[in-house]
This record gives structure tokens, C-alpha cells and sequence, in this order.
């Protein structure tokens, strides 16, 4: 790559990124044309148009602050960047209490799928009233119902409601749409970090119902898959450093 050429990829990233790290001077001197793939992929889904970059920045802090990743700089930047791109702080506190109750539902609705399969006809009793109302009303208010979510009701309603309740606070905390909500859903579950296959299609499903096309559905994969930069982000720093013989210590 020429001089003029690594010149014009800085300037790329500084516009189409909104900040330039070590690790990119690092990966602009040394492997510039990965440094050049990776602003393609990265930059793809706000290129293309298809989602609103409040959005995508919103997906971005979503993916950063999720109990899975825990990327404070990067959830911290990318909430700057979302409310200068016309995001309010009442969605960015939204999309902060999705990402909290998505994390706390995912080891139950995994555990009671798999303590379904093995209880299999043994499973739980019929739902009485109280219970049926309850997966009535978080159907209407999160539109939503986990497959296992019956058992939980049936064999620790406490649990349950309590289950329920972080759900349906969070889907009503904020301005949020119904699309946009599944969005965020979708990305904190497809996150390399996650990989929640039946979140992914909870959601997947619940996107294309509010109205998401299957275009803007794979914009929000590769955003969620985006956070795979962070081994460069962390690892490439590293390797100058082990390079130059610098301590851990």
C-alpha cells in the first residue's frame, strides 16, 4: 500500500469511525490491507443505508455493555455517539435495561429448556388461572413467550414472575419501537460473546413481525459480530509491546 493510500484508509476510519487508536496506527503499518478489510466489514450496515445510525450506534452499546463482554471504553464511546446521532437518553437508559434483563433470562430460559427435554412427559402441571394471566400479560407486553417459559410458571412461580417482571420492565422502560427493541434484542443474543441460538430466533421472528426486513435483520448480524474487533483492539497493543520486550509487569 502507498504512502497516499495508508493516508487516505486513516482518514477513512477517522470518518467513518469517529476516533483512530494505537491499534490501528499499528495495524496501518503493519498489516494495512486486514486494517482496510476491517473498516469494510465494520462500516457495512451504516454504509448501506439500511439502518438509522442512531440504531447502530444503540447496537453497539448494547453488545459492548452486555454482562457477556463488558467493554466499558467501547460502551461508554459508542452512548456518546448515539446521542450525537439524535438517540435520547431515555432510549440509551433503555437499551442499558434490555441488555441487563436479556443477560439475567438467558441461563433460565437455556436451564428450563434443557430440564424440559429431561423431564419430558414428567414435565410441569397445568397453569392455573393466576399463572395464565401472567404469561398473558408479558405476551402483551413484551410479545414474546420463552418455550419453556409454561414449566417455569408450573414449578417456581416465584421465580417466574420475578422472571417476568425484569422482562416487561425493561420492554417498557423507554421510547423504544417494537422494531427497534427486537434489533438490540437480536444483537445482544447473536454477540460472539452470546451466541443464544434460541434468543437469536425469538427474535429473529419478533423483528420480521414489527416489521424488519431480512436486509436490516443481517445488518444487525454483522454489527453484533462486529465486537470481534476488540481482540485487535486488545491483542494487537500486545504483540507491539511483546515486540519491544515490554514487561507484563
Amino acid at each position: 500500500m502507498t504512502e497516499d493510500e495508508t493516508i487516505a484508509l486513516k482518514a477513512d476510519i477517522m470518518k467513518e469511525r469517529g476516533y483512530w487508536s494505537p491499534f490501528h496506527q499499528i495495524l496501518l503499518e503493519r498489516a494495512p490491507e486486514f486494517l482496510k478489510a476491517y473498516l469494510l466489514y465494520q462500516a457495512g450496515p451504516a454504509r448501506s443505508g439500511l439502518l438509522p445510525a442512531k440504531l447502530c450506534e444503540l447496537v453497539y452499546v448494547a453488545i459492548d455493555i452486555s454482562v457477556n463482554h463488558m467493554y466499558e471504553r467501547g460502551g461508554r464511546r459508542h452512548m456518546e455517539f448515539a446521542l450525537k446521532a439524535g438517540a435520547t437518553a431515555e432510549e440509551v437508559l433503555q437499551t442499558i435495561l434490555i441488555t441487563t434483563a436479556l443477560a439475567a433470562q438467558q441461563p433460565l430460559e437455556l436451564g428450563y429448556e434443557i430440564l424440559a427435554e429431561e423431564l419430558g412427559a414428567a414435565g410441569g402441571a397445568p397453569l392455573g388461572d393466576d399463572a395464565r394471566a401472567d404469561r398473558d400479560a408479558y405476551r402483551q407486553a413484551v410479545g414474546n413467550w420463552p418455550g419453556s417459559g409454561d414449566l417455569m410458571l408450573s414449578t417456581s412461580l416465584d421465580l417466574a414472575r420475578g422472571y417476568l417482571a425484569y422482562g416487561t420492565a425493561a420492554w417498557q422502560a423507554g421510547p423504544l419501537s417494537p422494531k427497534e427493541k427486537e434489533l438490540i434484542a437480536l444483537a445482544v443474543c447473536a454477540a460472539p460473546t452470546a451466541l443464544f441460538k434460541e434468543g437469536m430466533r425469538c427474535h429473529v421472528k419478533a423483528a420480521l413481525t414489527a416489521g424488519a426486513s431480512p436486509a436490516e435483520i443481517g445488518a444487525i448480524l454483522q454489527l453484533a459480530g462486529a465486537i470481534s474487533i476488540h481482540t485487535c483492539t486488545i491483542g494487537v497493543p500486545a504483540f507491539e509491546d511483546a515486540l519491544k520486550g515490554s514487561s507484563v509487569e
